[in-house]
């Protein structure tokens, strides 16, 4: 069985969860759905279970899936982590794994970003791949599902439910500014393309 990789960013956080939602209603399992969203204004910080405030690098905490947008489903395993050149983020799914296993940098490149190389490795052109880490970077939500061929129409017009960054048009206002790719040594500019987050 062939599978696809299909991948939204969001500007509005909210339907990126809206999103994670509905991929599991109709019954995308949690091995194929991964959410990625920027947390550099610690929004998602969550208590562990001990009490003792954010739970690190790869720990998840005891209400982060409450905090993040549902207890049930993908989003009751979120984690924190931090991603060479976008910062901390609160992730969930199989693109965790990719982003922290063991030996990922050489095998799929880590110079050109974790993110980059998990996304490239995973099937999305490298175009939209350095888009679509930049667009965490500057506190997007980047949603991906694993689909076989007989169920892409589904997955994509579920993903097409809610307002998408059409990486195209994206790239043409971050290269407007001066910006050629995902760098992961470069600064984090003054002002983002995105929009604020609503409250969750």
């Amino acid at each position: 069985m062939t599978m696809r990789t299909l991948t939204r960013l969001f500007d509005n956080h909210d339907d990126a969860v809206a999103t994670v939602h509905a991929l599991e209603a109709a019954g995308f399992g949690h091995e194929h759905v991964s959410v990625v969203a920027n947390n550099a204004d610690t929004r998602y910080n969550t208590t562990n279970a001990a009490g003792t405030g954010d739970t690190g690098a790869t720990g998840t905490g005891a209400t982060a899936g409450t905090i993040f947008g549902g207890g049930l489903g993908l989003l009751a395993g979120i984690g924190s982590l931090a991603i060479p050149g976008v910062g901390p983020v609160v992730a969930a799914g199989w693109l965790v794994a990719t982003l922290t296993g063991a030996g990922v940098g050489a095998a799929i490149g880590g110079g050109a970003g974790g993110m980059v190389g998990a996304l490239t490795h995973a099937g999305v052109s490298e175009a939209d791949a350095h888009v679509y880490a930049e667009g965490v970077r500057r506190g997007g939500s980047l949603v991906t599902v694993q689909a076989d061929e007989g169920r892409i129409p589904e997955a994509e017009s579920i993903l097409n439910n809610r307002s998408f960054v059409d990486p195209a048009a994206r790239r043409a206002e971050y290269t407007a500014s001066g910006w050629q790719r995902f760098d992961d040594k470069a600064p984090l500019p003054e002002s983002t393309v995105t929009t604020p987050r609503t409250g969750i």
